[in-house]
């Protein structure tokens, strides 16, 4: 097992949670935490607790984001106007790796992230391969014509182990989207409940 792949899974049994939906999660078959001692009775977790594990859980199922990049998102959501938890989601969705992740471009957050590195994706016709690039309405994200017939690109279009959201676009036989609007937190398919409610006090605290 690659090292992303371990570490994808250590992530699903450290929340107890099969946070992408996938098939082949270990929580699947075991729900408990990693190591001996994972059976054990859990206790009375506290507040503080909570709102780590909500920031641990989101800031996990968006890949390789590092602690100074989900801090910065944050920081951002709470200077815009609005709500802060939703204003999190929606600049966490506007992320170019997520939106691959998303239009099914590729099978796992991890791949959206190496596939934007590689130069495989266009944004409005022009290579970008920053995956935090921030994606704007109406912009049309698309996977570059000598990319469409790799294999990871192949099963991830026929997987049916997630939908499309409605706030991409499908076109061109599904290699391109247009990025229709940011979404809310109702709008986004986590697997898992999400409670960026609890990321905010966290950084509140």
């Amino acid at each position: 097992m690659s090292k992303r792949h371990s570490a994808k899974y250590k992530i699903d049994r450290a929340m107890g949670e099969n946070l992408w939906g996938r098939s082949k999660s270990p929580v699947n078959k075991r729900s408990y935490g990693p190591g001996q001692h994972g059976q054990r009775r859990k206790s009375k977790v506290s507040d503080f607790g909570l709102q780590l594990k909500a920031k641990q859980k989101l800031k996990g199922y968006y890949g390789n984001i590092t602690e100074k990049q989900f801090s910065r998102t944050y920081a951002e959501a709470a200077r815009r106007k609005g709500n802060t938890s939703e204003n999190l989601i929606s600049l966490l969705e506007a992320r170019l790796d997520a939106v691959v992740y998303r239009a099914k471009f590729v099978p796992t957050v991890w791949a959206a992230r190496q596939f934007v590195n590689h130069g495989h994706i266009l944004v409005n016709g022009k290579k970008v391969n920053i995956a935090s690039y921030r994606v704007r309405a109406d912009d049309v994200i698309s996977v570059k014509e000598k990319s469409r017939s790799m294999a990871l690109v192949l099963e991830a279009q026929q997987s049916s182990e997630r939908d499309v959201p409605d706030y991409l676009e499908l076109g061109d036989r599904g290699f391109s989207v247009r990025f229709v609007r940011a979404p809310e937190l109702a709008d986004v398919p986590y697997p898992v409940k999400m409670e960026p409610n609890l990321v905010v006090e966290y950084y509140a605290s």
